[in-house]
């Protein structure tokens, strides 16, 4: 009956290797990335999943051969109890810690791309979290936030195709997170801080802006859209929301 449970548990690493090898064949992976900095994350992304893979493949045989090997049923030798050994927990406390230091070393050109170098471009939209939605305010004609010819809308982030796009990120209440999936960004907001946000999208279409932060009982319908558009799109699409901010006033 042991080595059949140690069948079972030679089932996790097979059946795991089998999904992830075949998810993207079946649309069940990544969305797919339509921002110019994007494979940096998604390189990340594989070369973690590849250490950690193989890690768990090894860990996953090894208790499959100590439950086989050692089964009960077919060992009538009496069980060894050790100690421990000094060396060994040296060997599996260090070789975590060379591993962790190499990727956080490995990716700290990306994190720079992402996180640090602010391009030198003037903000194109303020985005301001609150419960259970993305508030979008535009500059206006003369291109400055907190002037009358500011331009407002809810939910839906135009922006031009092919431009690094920079984005003044705000909180109205508690932490949220601004998460685009297809262009690989995601970034928190905290209440009181303005923070920085830029990226490039390449591709035209509409595609998800989501909250990835538990923000409260509705942050299941926190939900807006990035739409890319060209950018004579994106000029005509500031010209009617400002007529109608007009015909409201």
């Amino acid at each position: 009956m042991g080595r059949i449970w140690s069948l079972f548990f030679l089932l996790v690493p097979i059946l795991g290797t089998i999904t992830i090898v075949a998810a993207p064949y079946y649309d069940h992976w990544l969305p797919k990335d339509v921002s110019a900095e994007g494979y940096q994350v998604d390189h990340l992304f594989n070369f973690i999943l590849w250490i950690t893979g193989i890690v768990f493949i090894g860990t996953e045989v090894a208790l499959f051969w100590f439950m086989w090997k050692y089964d009960a049923e077919k060992n009538d030798q009496p069980a060894k109890y050790t100690h421990g050994s000094h060396h060994l927990e040296i060997v599996w406390t260090l070789l975590p810690a060379v591993t962790l230091l190499f990727m956080a070393i490995y990716q700290m050109n990306a994190w720079a791309e992402h996180k640090i170098k602010k391009p030198q471009v003037a903000p194109l939209a303020e985005v301001t979290a609150r419960q259970f939605e993305w508030r979008i305010r535009y500059p206006g004609p003369d291109g400055k936030f907190d002037t009358p010819d500011d331009i407002y809308d809810v939910n839906l982030l135009v922006v031009p195709v092919d431009e690094v796009v920079l984005i003044n990120l705000r909180s109205m209440d508690v932490l949220h997170s601004f998460f685009l999936p297809n262009l690989r960004v995601k970034q928190d907001a905290l209440p009181g801080r303005v923070i920085p946000v830029w990226f490039r999208a390449v591709e035209q279409g509409d595609y998800d802006l989501v909250c990835a932060e538990l923000c409260g009982w509705g942050h299941y319908k926190m939900k807006g859209r990035l739409r890319v558009v060209s950018r004579e799109e994106y000029e005509a699409h500031l010209q009617k929301l400002s007529r109608e901010q007009e015909a409201t006033q």
